[in-house]
């Protein structure tokens, strides 16, 4: 049962007591780790299957997990999501607990958020009743009533569709109705289970009889819900074994938080903790950049992130290219991927991934153009979509009416006729707030525009109904059925997923970042983003992007931050500083070199966490840290982060601190070989620094009025 596992893998397999902390990073064989773990638990008679539940985010990861399971001869063992476990378990308790049959389940919730909206006078159209009620799932696993919900969205920067206090009317009433009508939606079966556990002891009892050992996998993206249940599950029983990594913490929208992973230890200090960082997937080159995107990450999350070591053999450097517009760079990678496939790389074994799903357009049609057959995931196709066939609706009706069409009477040129018929199904010159389905609309009827513009300039006497005519051909085409063919899909669709071959398209800054992650949390999340699309790669890796939209555009574009001091010819943020233990030298064309492995100063141990390499010492390693100066430093960055109106992280981490607090630099230079601290860093606040370890005041530092 054991062969074949690398060392951490075993430790995995072989820690079967107590509390398991599993930090897995991407493609690091943690399904092959736990699933090995339980069977080989159950060989040994430490667990019986009928006694272990295992849990995960998705039916496909569940379906996953019992197959192997069943292979490894533990096929007893109960493999379900969240919600799956709970329902099963209400249903079989709902009548000892309650009395009478459980209420109906209800399978879609819009049309009942669309009947509270209409009986709380508030108008919402389609796309609006999407996003409201994606607002009122995230309230309920975040365990917000409607009464907090204004509150709850202040305090976590969400960028609510409607205002505040009009959803949190329109949740109410959608609750009401609920009850009124004896039935219960996809949360409520959390709600309800976790209100039974916690009323009837009896109830919690017999389950904690049936289940001893649980384990959850992806436990990154818990929502504070779900994490209420399973601690009433275990009781006050230390049987549990958590897999994640918070480097891949992308789904904050809907509730996830990585926060109960990363206080594992803390509300359990006798945890075992396994790192798992050898990379299976990835070839060293692309496994290099992924560190390398994480290395310039901030907060929490950044400071437990993971330092990959690739597995596998050598393979080509990720490729950067530069296009002159968004045409250009789709033509471009059809290209490569016609060549990848004429190379002998499946066409299923290659994927585009991109931001936003408006983005698929241009991509399948240079790929159709191409002769590349290609699928769309967690999409539907662009011509294929509600709004783009009732935009085509009204361009044809508007093109047919001609000169009768008031709406045309003083348009203008092609693009303005477009724009003019579009306005009446929701587009506007500026985007709609915040993302969901309202954004996802606006930039399905923009593409219709800049396509209009583009057409135009190739036809610059183009009618509206050459346009229609041209819209129908490319549906026509894109309609045509497909064979297995290369994939299509956003990058929050790509997670759990890998292929030989990944483009990531659209990097520019707006889209990677999105304009709308404004808070500094917002903008890590998009780097994590980032970083889950670099990892599904295992060979071939090609990142680019666009300087403008269209062919003749202004070039104002510029690539994505989080490709500076990776891409040929960028700096990066904290250049002209030396490295750190275990950072990164830069030679003098700008590529990234990896330095030795970085070993504990205390017991020689070779080091992977990202804290733990700051400090140069292992966690648990005893320290000689001067408390008073960490202190004194902790009140410094307070009042530099509320001078700059900044989290305390950004100016510096917890760790950095803590390696200062040790190393007591005496120079600049020693100050700058302490991780964390970049050039940048180094100029702005080092003077500060030194003086501080110096044992002096900093200057000005009392000066109140």
């Amino acid at each position: 049962m054991l062969d074949g596992l690398d060392p951490e893998q075993r430790e995995v397999a072989t820690a079967l007591h107590g509390p398991v902390c599993v930090l897995a990073g991407a493609g690091t064989g943690k399904t092959r780790a736990i699933t090995h773990r339980i069977a080989y638990g159950v060989r040994a008679g430490i667990l019986q299957p009928a006694t272990v539940l295992a849990v995960t985010f998705t039916n496909r990861a569940a379906g996953e997990m019992r197959g192997r399971l069943r292979q490894l001869g533990a096929g007893g063992v109960q493999a379900r999501t969240f919600h799956s476990a709970a329902l099963r378990q209400l249903q079989y308790f709902w009548p000892k607990a309650v009395g009478g049959d459980l209420p109906r389940l209800l399978e879609r919730k819009v049309q009942l958020v669309a009947e509270a909206s209409a009986r709380c006078r508030i108008r919402l159209d389609r796309n609006e009743l999407r996003d409201v009620t994606s607002e009122i799932e995230w309230a309920k696993v975040t365990q917000t009533v409607p009464a907090d919900y204004p509150a709850a969205v202040a305090k976590s920067n969400r960028d609510a569709p409607r205002d505040p206090a009009e959803i949190s009317q329109i949740y109410g009433m959608y609750e009401q109705l609920k009850r009124d009508r004896s039935v219960i939606d996809f949360e409520d079966v959390l709600l309800l289970t976790v209100g039974i556990l916690q009323d009837r002891h009896d109830i919690a009892d017999q389950i904690r009889r049936q289940y001893h050992h649980f384990v959850v996998d992806e436990y990154q993206d818990v929502s504070p819900l779900q994490q209420r249940m399973l601690d009433l599950w275990l009781g006050d029983r230390d049987s549990l074994c958590v897999v994640g990594d918070a480097s891949q913490t992308i789904y904050s929208f809907t509730g996830a938080t990585p926060d109960h992973l990363l206080n594992f230890r803390t509300r359990h200090p006798g945890a075992t903790v396994v790192k798992l960082v050898r990379d299976y997937r990835s070839t060293p080159q692309v496994v290099h950049l992924a560190n390398g995107l994480l290395s310039q990450a901030h907060g929490r999350a950044a400071e437990h992130r993971l330092e990959l070591i690739s597995q596998r053999a050598a393979g080509p450097d990720p490729a950067y290219t530069e296009y002159a517009d968004e045409p250009a760079e789709a033509e471009g990678t059809a290209r490569r991927i016609r060549d990848l496939i004429a190379a002998g790389v499946p066409a299923g074994e290659i994927a585009v991934l991109y931001r936003i799903n408006a983005q698929s357009e241009v991509y399948e049609q240079a790929l159709a153009d191409a002769g590349v057959p290609y699928q769309l995931r967690g999409a539907e196709r662009f011509f294929e979509r509600q709004e783009v066939r009732e935009a085509g609706v009204a361009l044809r009706g508007a093109a047919r009416a001609g000169g009768n069409d008031s709406l045309l009477d003083d348009a203008g040129d092609l693009p303005s006729q477009v724009r003019a018929v579009l306005s009446t199904k929701g587009w506007t010159t500026e985007p709609p707030a915040g993302s969901g389905a309202v954004r996802d609309r606006w930039e399905s009827l923009a593409a219709l525009v800049r396509l209009a513009e583009d057409y135009v300039r190739v036809k610059p006497d183009a009618s509206l109904g050459d346009l229609v005519a041209e819209l129908d051909e490319r549906a026509a085409a894109q309609h045509a059925p497909t064979v297995q063919g290369v994939t299509l899909a956003s990058l929050h669709s790509a997670k759990g997923l890998e292929w030989d071959a990944v483009f990531l398209v659209g990097l520019t800054e707006g889209m990677m970042p999105i304009t709308y992650a404004k808070t500094d949390e917002q903008v890590e999340e998009e780097r994590r983003l980032l970083y889950v699309g670099v990892t599904r790669a295992r060979l071939h890796l090609t990142l680019s992007w666009a300087l403008s939209r269209s062919p003749g555009g202004r070039a104002s574009r510029r690539p994505t931050r989080f490709l500076n001091g990776m891409r040929p010819g960028s700096v990066s943020p904290g250049a002209g500083a030396a490295g750190g233990a275990g950072g990164i030298e830069r030679g003098s064309a700008g590529r990234r070199k990896r330095r030795g492995p970085v070993l504990c100063r205390v017991c020689g141990k070779t080091l992977t966490d990202a804290g733990e390499m700051k400090l140069t010492r292992c966690e648990d390693c005893p320290s000689d840290m001067d408390e008073a100066l960490y202190e004194r430093l902790r009140e410094w960055r307070s009042d530099q982060a509320k001078e700059l109106g900044q989290p305390a992280y950004c100016v510096f981490t917890d760790k950095t601190l803590m390696a200062i607090a040790e190393t007591v630099p005496g120079s600049d230079g020693e100050l700058a070989q302490i991780a964390g601290v970049g050039g940048r860093k180094l100029e702005r606040f080092g003077a500060d620094v030194l003086t501080i370890c110096a044992g002096q005041e900093v200057e000005g530092a009392d000066e109140e009025d």
